[in-house]
């Protein structure tokens, strides 16, 4: 909801300056070229993730100074606090390091932004860095075209550098020019007054910018160029360490429970390291004269004098919090508990069920239909298609011809929490339930017994197909797409009928329709009826497409007979006259497979 409103303001305020002041044009552009450099950079380093990284990962943060200086040199390295949280807050998702060490290296990375503060203040306002921009951006492009991924990385890496240098060019050249127009100085107000609304200022400008570094370049440059006062550029730089916690914070909102303590750790880090600094601003003030005296900075170079405040109070904040990293483990634990896993428990069987043979098997029969709901989840994004879709009214043919991205899901864990679990609890039940059911009700529980195996077997088939639909639905090559169309269409079919079969009234229920259609699948195999060999002999599909489409027809034909069968031991009549013709005239594997013969002949 913020966001809707953050934007047209951001945007309305940008317009008034363009409009206002031309130099404002200048220094609105340095900012986002810069910021542009950041996004180049972060893309450029993430090309070098992977299994190296973990690796290292794992050997320098297993104790907790290795995990700080980690973050102290890859975000030197990287100049990006932000990408290095981003990695942390992934890596500690994937349980590659612990919550103690993802913090380490969040105090770590504080630290190690502040050599962006000293590489600009010493190095990109004495220079004229736009110089080097222009060449690395040349060499960058040539790089990103490159078939390579560590030479497409290098590319962004070194376009990322280059438009930094671009950026803070056109901000140092736009507060110069912006001094004519506006004093910013003359706004300067001190004492505590002033330390707080500049503070506020620094959060705000970098929660608008999304980054601390860009808002402590901009801070650099305007000091520079005399637009703010020293006092107020330290307070600033307090505010834009804070604000940087907020995009954490944004981010985190959709991220697990490691995210959210690691966003909150980073919080509670930079406002306390805040509050220390503006509570002893003073004191801070001396200490950076003192070591200034000491390293040869002048009195007057307020911005090496600012990029040495910067380094103060984040190795101040550093030092304080350090000693409390376990407690502050303990206390993000019980503040974010890891959330319990939502396991699939059973709705229909228990104990009472044992008191009426009639009412414990329609237990086992509709906690079956329960396992199969929840199969159908898996079922249904094994063929890239929402449950929703297939049991809507909407012609399944068009529809599936459309849906051509692939749904991001988690199948061992559904498989695991949401099928694996109930079984094993059906299966159990069902071992105690077969002793306590009079005979003529065995048959009945077994081919209960039977559907709830089918269904399992059936999300494992499914499993086995999915890899190769998701390849293959997206494939240039239209006959395999047709092929593999064909089949989701087929077994989003058999889920739709099956659905339609159990809003039908008992009576009224036709079970000879699943025999039909296990023939019209047996009819429209194309390895039985001559359109595989075809498709081969033409070369339309290569032979790895070809042993593809032969095991996944192999897969479905087993999720067909399952499921088929499941229907009709859930759905069979209670009537037994009714039972003994629909089991006549039921047609046997051996039966469809001897039509699926003559049709082929």
């Amino acid at each position: 909801m913020l966001h809707r409103f953050i934007l047209p303001i951001i945007f309305a305020l940008l317009i008034y300056g363009f409009w206002i002041s031309p130099d404002f044009k200048e220094i609105a552009a340095g900012v986002s070229i810069f910021l542009f450099g950041m996004l180049s950079l972060e893309q450029g380093f993430r090309a070098f993730t992977g299994g190296a990284l973990e690796k290292m990962l794992k050997k320098t943060t297993d104790k907790q100074w290795k995990s700080l200086v980690f973050g102290i040199v890859s975000t030197t390295i990287m100049q990006s606090s932000s990408l290095v949280s981003v990695l942390t807050i992934s890596f500690l998702s994937a349980g590659l390091i612990w919550l103690n060490s993802g913090i380490g290296i969040i105090l770590g990375a504080n630290i190690g932004t502040t050599t962006g503060a000293w590489l600009v203040a010493g190095f990109g306002l004495k220079v004229k860095i736009s110089a080097y921009a222009m060449p690395m951006l040349v060499f960058a492009i040539i790089l990103v075209f490159q078939k390579s991924k560590n030479l497409k990385g290098m590319g962004y890496v070194l376009a990322g550098l280059g438009f930094l240098f671009l950026g803070i060019h056109h901000m140092k050249e736009g507060f110069e020019a912006f001094k004519e127009t506006i004093d910013l100085a003359a706004y300067a107000m001190p004492g505590i007054g002033g330390l707080i609304v500049f503070t506020l200022i620094g959060m705000f400008a970098t929660v608008v910018m999304q980054s601390s570094h860009a808002t402590l370049v901009l801070i650099i440059t305007a000091l520079a160029a005399g637009q703010i006062t020293y006092e107020n550029a330290l307070a600033l730089a307090i505010g834009a360490n804070i604000g940087t916690t907020i995009t954490a914070i944004l981010g985190a909102m959709s991220a697990n429970y490691q995210g959210k303590r690691l966003a909150a750790a980073h919080l509670i880090f930079n406002v306390t390291t805040g509050a220390i600094a503006i509570v002893f601003i003073n004191q801070m003030i001396f200490a950076v004269d003192v070591v200034s005296a000491n390293v040869g900075i002048a009195d007057d170079d307020y911005t090496l004098k600012l990029a040495v405040f910067h380094t103060i109070f984040n190795v101040v904040g550093v030092a304080v919090m350090y000693p409390f990293i376990e407690r502050l483990v303990l206390f993000l634990q019980k503040l974010f508990p890891k959330p319990a896993k939502k396991t699939a428990s059973p709705r229909y069987i228990n104990d009472a069920a044992f008191d009426f043979p009639e009412t414990l098997l329609e237990s086992v029969r509709s906690e079956t239909l329960h396992l199969y709901d929840n199969a159908v989840e898996i079922i249904a994004h094994g063929l890239n298609l929402h449950r929703r879709t297939v049991y809507s009214e909407a012609k399944l043919k068009p529809l599936i011809k459309n849906q051509r991205s692939v749904i991001d899901f988690n199948l061992d864990e559904i498989y695991a929490t949401k099928v694996k679990m109930l079984y094993g609890a059906i299966l159990d039940f069902l071992a105690r339930a077969q002793m306590a059911l009079p005979p003529d009700f065995s048959d009945d529980l077994y081919e209960l017994r039977g559907a709830c195996h089918g269904i399992v077997r059936s999300t494992k088939e499914i499993a086995q197909f999915e890899e190769n639909v998701s390849l293959y639905m997206q494939s240039d090559n239209k006959y395999i797409r047709k092929e593999y169309d064909a089949m989701r269409l087929q077994i989003a079919r058999l889920l739709r009928q099956i659905e339609r079969l159990r809003d039908t009234p008992e009576d009224d229920r036709d079970l000879l329709s699943l025999d039909d259609f296990r023939m019209d699948f047996e009819r429209k195999n194309i390895v039985t009826n001559g359109t595989m060999d075809d498709l081969i002999r033409n070369n339309y599909i290569t032979a790895n497409m070809a042993t593809s489409l032969m095991n996944d027809i192999g897969f479905l034909h087993n999720v067909v007979w399952n499921l088929t069968s499941m229907a009709k031991a859930v759905f069979a009549t209670r009537s037994q006259e009714d039972q003994e013709v629909n089991e006549i005239l039921a047609l046997t594997e051996d039966d469809l497979d001897e039509i699926a013969e003559d049709t082929a002949t």
